[in-house]
């Protein structure tokens, strides 16, 4: 049986949060559970407090005592509480409740489901502001399967009661967005800001999982955190599995390869392994408790207009081909890069960027934002132990290459250039592949749009096979047989 919707008219006069509120307490199909730790019962408070949640609530509960939280739902091996892995059991065991105590027979039209969270907010001192998981398990139709979604949060006010107000009204836009605009994921998280300024509150992690979200890939809902502001940056893992960046990164040093990948060529591999080889064999870096990261910019997203989702899902399914990690951000400078990273880490950083990328570094009309200019970013950007790591450029003319020895900065910025330079903060990939350094991604690009033959050479081993198995990039097999003619 379908859920009885009831319409907006019927709310008219009604305050919006307290409309949603409402919209799931009258609906006679809608039962399930609420189980928060952390921050209080924000969620559930207010349902009970707008009315008609009699036949909506089955319980609500907080095991805020870690004795008893362990006692319910089992002791996590790394000791934690705040982790997807706990919110999943919290959902899984409060899920078997209901359905081992209600019965299908005598409520054949019910629909159930499990909203949780485990939180921890701002810390006394308010060193740190908080973190949580929040999720929902829900049902559309009575006897359907379940549908999940999970995403992490962080908090960003300096009080605790706020961010547990906030809290609350992200729970309830959770339901609500879960039973009335499941259909639309895109619009389902847009709303869950409702009421809510992006200020007070990041989602920096988002999954869909279910037979109503088997259409979705995860991927792109991570874009859209980043496109609607909601974080500044998400990664992914080679599998297109969306990753907690914090997890990830935790106590690891990170080498991070920027680019449009548009497609990935062999001279983005070239560059990223001998890089990679050279950082690992660095003093102090344990390549067990190394990340590499290939980052693309929402900017270079954008660089043909609005954003193609085709085109990113195309550039994302060829690195995870190749076994890497992406992360798509918001950042236009480096340097905001490197402080994205040091929130979660305190390990080494290395850069792998080519010739024109480090001249775009010395300019200083991309730092006229900030108070302190160039010397603040450069502030940000090399004050740990963070190393360039320089592949070549070769002139398509004369044929020489330029190297952080000949490279030329802005006159002004050439003491600058010459004070990291002699400090080691720059080094030269120097087992570079002179075979290849006349590759470039939009020569690649143009000719597979225009049906010219060759450029499978210019590409790592299967990813060619990839483009044209999907017909990635515009890839067209009539076009070659016209070309053939």
């Amino acid at each position: 049986m379908a859920v009885t919707i009831l319409g907006d008219k019927d709310f008219e006069k009604v305050p919006p949060l307290k409309n949603k509120v409402l919209r799931v307490n009258l609906n006679n199909n809608i039962y399930g559970t609420f189980a928060e730790i952390g921050a209080g019962q924000e969620t559930v408070r207010h349902f009970f407090r707008a009315g008609g949640a009699s036949g909506t609530i089955a319980k609500a509960m907080s095991a805020y005592d870690k004795d008893f939280s362990d006692a319910i739902y089992g002791v996590e091996d790394d000791g934690r509480y705040v982790t997807e892995k706990r919110l999943k059991k919290m959902l899984s065991h409060e899920m078997k409740l209901i359905e081992d105590r209600i019965s299908r027979y005598k409520q054949p039209d019910k629909i159930f489901f499990t909203y949780a969270n485990t939180v921890a907010t701002i810390d006394f001192a308010k060193k740190y502001k908080g973190h949580g998981w929040v999720g929902i398990r829900f049902q559309i139709s009575p006897e359907g399967e379940f549908n999940e979604i999970i995403l992490h949060v962080r908090f960003h006010e300096n009080d605790a009661r706020l961010q547990q107000l906030t809290l609350g009204t992200l729970g309830v836009n959770l339901i609500y967005g879960a039973f009335y605009k499941h259909d639309n994921p895109k619009n389902l998280l847009r709303y869950l800001y409702d009421h809510i300024d992006q200020d007070q509150i990041e989602i920096d992690t988002i999954n869909f999982s279910g037979p109503q979200f088997e259409h979705v890939d995860n991927r792109l809902m991570s874009l859209q955190l980043v496109k609607n502001g909601m974080t500044e940056a998400v990664m992914f893992d080679a599998k297109g599995n969306n990753i907690l960046p914090a997890a990830l990164l935790y106590k690891k040093n990170v080498l991070a390869l920027r680019g449009s990948f548009r497609p990935v060529t062999k001279v983005n591999m070239d560059m990223f392994e001998k890089a990679y080889k050279m950082f690992v064999e660095a003093n102090r870096v344990n390549e067990k408790k190394t990340e590499a990261i290939f980052e693309i910019t929402l900017s270079n997203l954008r660089a043909e207009g609005d954003i193609d989702e085709e085109d990113f899902m195309a550039r994302a399914r060829l690195l995870g081909s190749l076994g890497q990690t992406v992360m798509i951000s918001n950042f236009k400078e480096y340097y905001r890069v490197v402080e994205y990273f040091s929130n979660y880490t305190k390990e080494r950083m290395g850069l792998v960027m080519g010739v024109n990328n480090l001249i775009d570094i010395f300019d200083t009309s991309y730092y006229r934002h900030l108070s302190g200019g160039i010397l603040e970013a450069f502030g940000k950007l090399f004050f740990k132990d963070l190393k360039v790591f320089l592949y070549p450029m070769k002139d398509s003319k004369t044929g020489e290459y330029t190297t952080s020895d000949n490279l030329k900065v802005h006159p002004r910025m050439k003491e600058l250039y010459k004070f990291f330079k002699l400090n080691g903060k720059v080094l030269d990939i120097e087992n570079y592949d002179p075979a290849i350094t006349d590759i470039f991604s939009r020569e690649v690009l143009r000719m597979i749009s225009d049906g010219e033959k060759g450029w499978e050479e210019m590409l790592p081993e299967g990813v060619s096979e990839l483009i044209k198995s999907r017909n990635l990039f515009g890839y067209q097999p009539s076009a070659l047989l016209e070309a053939d003619k």
